[in-house]
């Protein structure tokens, strides 16, 4: 299958799109699992991109919707490892939120990053996506610290940044530099890299 990549980007983006406003959060509350919501994303993008061959999409959606439980396709942050590490080493109690599927473990485990973190939360599972203050609640039962103790740390304004600091938590967004910035987000909440952050939390 050939297809030129600023088509299959334009795709995606459409498809995905349209996905998400008909089937938010994977279709979970409307019947759809993740995987069939990932497959029809897949198959209509290559669809928008002019393959129509029915058989041949749905080998590629299911290969493709596999190989990205593999590490083979994420790549860690610069400093990721050493950063939770060292709060680890300092006694946070650390999770993950995000609006994610199910396989979202498994990633992490496949990219030897989930033994630095007491829970996973995916907005598959508890059925709330960021912005949704319900899972920032969730997160923070599970962790057991007040949200004024507790810190988030994300790369999207509105999702992230915003709704962590909605439910009294700390905020702080990850943007590198030229990524534009939030006229709200005081230069000290902004992440350059996230080996910025135990400079600024022990601040």
């Amino acid at each position: 299958v050939s297809v030129p990549p600023e088509a299959l980007s334009r795709s995606f983006r459409e498809a995905y799109g349209a996905q998400s406003q008909h089937f938010p959060n994977y279709g979970r509350g409307q019947g759809l699992t993740s995987q069939q919501w990932w497959l029809d994303v897949v198959k209509q993008t290559f669809r928008l991109s002019g393959m129509q061959e029915e058989r041949v999409l749905t080998l590629m959606a299911e290969k493709l919707y596999h190989d990205f439980c593999s590490a083979h396709n994420w790549e860690v942050l610069p400093g990721a490892s050493e950063t939770l590490s060292q709060c680890c080493q300092r006694g946070f109690h650390m999770g993950v939120v995000s609006n994610f599927d199910n396989r979202l473990e498994k990633i992490l485990s496949q990219c030897n990053l989930r033994h630095h973190f007491e829970f996973v939360l995916t907005s598959e599972g508890v059925g709330f996506a960021k912005p949704d203050g319900r899972i920032f609640e969730k997160a923070l039962c599970l962790s057991g610290v007040p949200p004024q103790q507790a810190a988030h740390i994300g790369d999207d304004y509105t999702r992230d940044y915003r709704a962590a600091r909605a439910v009294g938590m700390h905020g702080f967004l990850l943007q590198a530099a030229g990524q534009g910035e939030e006229p709200e987000v005081p230069p000290e909440h902004v992440l350059p890299t996230l080996g910025h952050l135990l400079a600024l939390i022990e601040k």
